[in-house]
């Protein structure tokens, strides 16, 4: 049990990482960032289950809380650039650099 939700908790590390590096859309990218968390939470759910210790259970629903707060936030950002820029991709943010 343990091993296969590491296994599958790695794959979903390295495809939200490969995603949130290769990608230039700004919506692919906030996906790999929330692939990458709940990848980090799957972790501490198959160790939680494994030891018969639920604390890590309940660090993951305080973790999904901030994660959907996370998101809101993300989501708010991409709208305000998106109406600025009228494209999704960060090749345009550029100009926000100081």
């Amino acid at each position: 049990m343990i091993l296969e939700g590491l296994i599958l908790s790695i794959f979903l590390f390295g495809l939200g990482c490969m995603t949130f590096l290769l990608r230039r859309n700004l919506i692919l990218m906030f996906l790999g960032i929330e692939l990458i968390i709940n990848s980090a939470n799957l972790a501490f759910v198959v160790f939680s289950a494994n030891n018969n210790n639920y604390e890590g259970s309940l660090f993951v629903l305080f973790s999904i809380g901030i994660a959907a707060a996370e998101a809101a936030v993300g989501l708010a950002i991409f709208i305000s650039a998106y109406r600025s820029f009228k494209s999704a991709y960060i090749d345009f943010f550029k100009i926000l650099r100081f």
